[in-house]
Order: C-alpha cells, then structure tokens, then sequence
C-alpha cells in the first residue's frame, strides 16, 4: 500500500480521506501510551527499583520482540510483588496524564454518537479511573491481586478470561459489536503496540499513535506527531 502524508506526521494508507465521523459507531482505545502517556506496569516497577528491568520487557513486548504477551506480563506483574497501594495512588496522581487531544477526540466522538471501549493489557485501577474521567462505555483490562494493601505479584483471573492480551482485545472489540449490533467495519481502533494489532485488523479504520515501527507500518492512519485529536483531520 502506498502511504501518503497528508500533512507533517500524519501518514494515510490503504482510504482516502476525509471519512464521516458520523459512519463509524464504536471506537476503541489502547490505554498504555496511546490514551495516556505512560506504561504504567513500568512506573509501579519504579516503586520497587525495578524499573529499567520491567521496561525492557515492555518495549521488547510492544515491538513484537516478544510475541507471548500473556507470559511477559506474568514476568512483570511478579516483579511487582510488595509495591503498595500507595505507591500504586502516586502514579496515578502523579505520573499518569491523559495523552494531548484524548479528551477532546473522546468528546468529538461521543458526541457525533460513537460508544467508546478502552481495552488495556494494563489494570484496572488505573483503566477503571480513566474511564471514569472520560465517561468511557466499556473496559477490559487486567486485576492485580492485593494482600495486605500490596501487590501480590500475581494477577485475578476474571469471568472471561485470565489476561487481556492481542486477542483478548480483538474479541472484545467483537463481542461489543456483537452487542451493538453493529459490524467491526463500523469501528475505529487505536493502539500503540504489537498487542493492539489484532483489533486494529478487524477495524475499519486503524489507528497508530506514536507507535511501533511494525504498528505504523500496517495501520490505515499514523499519527507520528501532535495529539490524538489529529484523528479528527481525516473524519469530518
């Protein structure tokens, strides 16, 4: 496919632009680096002194260096093993900030009508504000286990399933259309990561923001620079 930039770091392949916002029904977020601006697996491993260790595996994993994401996060939740509730409350109020344009593409698109799904191989507590802060319609992510007001370093299997993973995250891009009854060519999904690929396949319009080199490669839109609200320059 031949990409095209259709203005400084916003690459298009595969449609031309401009699409109507008002055709699409659903669009899904990746949290992690995509929604908002840090890995937050890697900022707990901070709390601990692991960090440089826990982010290793993450961008090793988000390249696709690592194809069993299911097992790297296992590796890196158990790193975690004693970190606080505490220190968990710190990167929240301190580290985690909404990416630029996040709130403003959210609110473009529920106002033009679209649900809004967040699915993350990151965990709830940090998913769970999120969408609370940006009045999101569906979740699916990871719960850490908690003993004693510290992590465990184990995660809680959850009625569908054990970890949210590439697939995980296709399926319930899915199972939401399903359940809108609406077909995945009417979704919009964006991610950063080689475990966001699954989805952003199944979608009508994929998204890569400040991704991958092998997420950007095989996404319809690239946003290589600016916020996630340079989105909006292909829809109207």
């Amino acid at each position: 496919m031949q990409a095209t930039e259709l203005s400084p770091g916003l690459v298009l392949q595969g449609f031309t632009p401009p699409l109507r916002l008002a055709d699409f029904k659903l669009i899904a977020f990746d949290m992690d680096s995509t929604l908002i601006n840090i890995e937050c697996v890697d900022e707990i491993a901070d709390a601990v002194g692991r960090k440089a260790e826990v982010a290793a595996i993450t961008e090793a994993t988000m390249r696709g260096e690592i194809a069993d994401f299911k097992e790297s996060l296992r590796q890196r939740v158990a790193l975690l093993k004693g970190v606080s509730l505490a220190s968990m409350e710190e990167v929240y109020a301190q580290r985690l900030q909404l990416n630029p344009g996040a709130a403003e593409l959210v609110a473009t698109c529920k106002k033009a009508g679209l649900k809004v799904l967040l699915v993350s191989g990151g965990f709830t507590f940090f998913a769970d504000r999120v969408r609370d802060r940006l009045d999101i319609d569906y979740t699916r992510s990871n719960v850490l286990e908690v003993h004693g007001g510290e992590l465990t370093g184990r995660m809680i299997d959850q009625p569908w399933g054990d970890i949210c993973d590439g697939a995980e995250k296709r399926k319930m891009l899915l199972e939401t259309c399903a359940q809108l009854g609406i077909t995945p060519q009417q979704t919009i999904a964006m991610g950063d990561g080689a475990n966001d690929l699954p989805m952003m396949k199944e979608a009508g319009l994929s998204v890569a923001y400040h991704a991958k080199p092998k997420v950007r490669e095989q996404a319809m839109v690239a946003i290589n620079s600016g916020g996630l609200d340079r989105l909006l320059e292909v829809l109207n």
